[in-house]
């Protein structure tokens, strides 16, 4: 099991305060483990990721970006990511954790929430509250029966991401994430909702909560 020195820290938050507390208090958790890039810039922050730095990321940066295109770009790095954000729609969190995202926590949770989950993300595992985690299983049931890889397709395609994007992070090739966005229409196309254009399918992701 790595030990805290092996990792380093990337805090991605626009909020000045709020960006002073979550160094302050890593600093406070995991003395060893540098903190190498602070602020809101996301593509600057993606220069410092890598399998060993733990990100702790905002969704809302200001930068126009969805929530789905930020987590992918730290991902795309192979980081490990933990999201503390304000932003808590069930398709918000469906959306992050589908592009990448390893936990998800408010920024209500207490000191004690954010260590556990830090632990369990640098660690390799996963880490959501139990209302993170009932949210996402209340959009689960949608109107049609996606497969894993399909919502993950079309979640990651429909919040804005280009295919050969789609297909890095899935790890397949654009022809594959192309027959997977095919499904998807073809599955949506039979029960009357038009699923043609990128468009059409963000409407359709939108409509069952799948992003926000």
């Amino acid at each position: 099991m790595p030990s805290a020195s092996d990792f380093s820290f990337v805090i991605l938050e626009d909020h000045p305060l709020l960006l002073t507390a979550l160094a302050a208090q890593i600093h406070g958790l995991y003395p060893e483990s540098p903190i190498v890039y602070e602020g809101k810039d996301v593509i600057a922050a993606a220069n410092f990721c890598d399998e060993n730095t733990v990100a702790i990321v905002d969704l809302d940066l200001g930068d126009n970006r969805t929530a789905a295109d930020v987590v992918a770009i730290v991902a795309a790095k192979g980081s490990r990511i933990l999201v503390v954000s304000a932003l808590g729609e069930a398709s918000t969190i469906e959306s992050v954790m589908i592009a990448g995202a390893h936990g998800y926590m408010s920024k209500r949770a207490s000191g004690m929430e954010f260590k556990e989950a830090i632990d369990a993300v640098r660690h390799g595992g996963d880490w959501m509250s139990p209302e993170v985690a009932g949210a996402i299983a209340s959009i689960k049931s949608g109107r049609v029966k996606l497969s894993n890889q399909e919502r993950k397709a079309l979640v990651l395609y429909a919040s804005g991401l280009k295919l050969e994007t789609v297909a890095h992070r899935m790890g397949l090739a654009p022809s594959t994430v192309k027959e997977y966005l095919d499904r998807v229409r073809t599955k949506y196309d039979s029960i009357g909702l038009d699923a043609r254009t990128r468009m059409d399918l963000y409407h359709v992701a939108r409509s069952e909560g799948l992003i926000p």
